[in-house]
């Protein structure tokens, strides 16, 4: 009886969960399909405000995708290797570059944002470029891609491995290639679901990045609520949702498979 009522008690406090995190979501996504959002849905269905926010902000849309890309190739270049470099030479030494990486945890994405502008703010071909705002996401995210690696590293014999591959006769770019990164796959493939997540759905730092030409999916957003009528709001967060959940779910599914195939 004692057993019932727990599970009962475990049930109930998840689906209260899912009804807090979900009836949000599913009350925009009707508002962004509605004819007219105080109406509700008595007032009819609609697709005429999706249609108007892909027509303002398309450019957005293809932009956040473009940064969230971008960003992915620029943190798995640079933390790989440097999570590689860390897990190889463990020491005192290490734990203060870690944490110097980690530095932009710490630091609020406005004052971030601020110092990326006091620095490179006068050079004005780049503070104009998407590649002005790709700096910051790569600092922001890098080092969920750092510790991602190095997490996976860190747990399995990566000296044995090296030194057999060695023995074999591989250089050290062919035990990188070959050894480290297929042992390190879950690891780059958790860090990549993070770094995507993370790079399509920043504000603050990208809002003091932008211009008016370069705004990405969550400036947009922000922009539509501002300005504009409920319904459009809702609708861009629709668009956001069907664009973002898919990529999601598939980058999920391939880290889950890639820990499978390594376990």
């Amino acid at each position: 009886m004692r057993f019932s009522i727990i599970k009962v008690l475990q049930l109930a406090i998840t689906l209260l969960a899912c009804a807090f995190l979900l009836v949000p979501a599913i009350q925009s996504v009707l508002a962004g399909l509605t004819v007219n959002y105080f109406k509700g849905v008595s007032s009819g269905l609609t697709l005429k405000w999706l249609w108007k926010v892909w027509e303002l902000y398309a450019d957005s849309v293809f932009l956040s995708i473009w940064l969230a890309l971008s960003c992915l190739v620029c943190t798995i270049i640079i933390g790989v290797p440097a999570a590689y470099a860390l897990a190889k030479n463990p020491g005192w030494i290490s734990r203060i570059l870690e944490e110097f990486i980690s530095l932009p945890l710490a630091v609020p994405g406005l004052a971030l944002a601020l110092a990326l502008l006091q620095l490179y703010g006068t050079m004005q071909g780049f503070r104009t470029s998407w590649s002005f705002i790709l700096v910051g996401h790569v600092l922001y995210t890098l080092p969920f891609m750092v510790r991602s690696v190095l997490a996976v590293l860190a747990a399995i014999d990566l000296k044995t491995l090296e030194e057999g591959a060695a023995t074999l006769g591989a250089g050290s770019l062919r035990r990188f290639c070959d050894v480290v990164v297929p042992n390190a796959m879950p690891g780059i493939l958790a860090g990549a679901l993070t770094v995507v997540t993370l790079s399509i759905g920043e504000f603050n730092l990208t809002w003091m990045l932008h211009t008016p030409y370069l705004k990405t999916l969550p400036v947009g957003l922000a922009d539509s609520y501002a300005s504009m009528r409920l319904e459009i709001a809702s609708a861009y967060t629709l668009i956001f949702f069907v664009m973002i959940v898919p990529l999601l779910t598939a980058m999920q599914w391939a880290s889950n498979r890639a820990q499978r195939i390594s376990a």
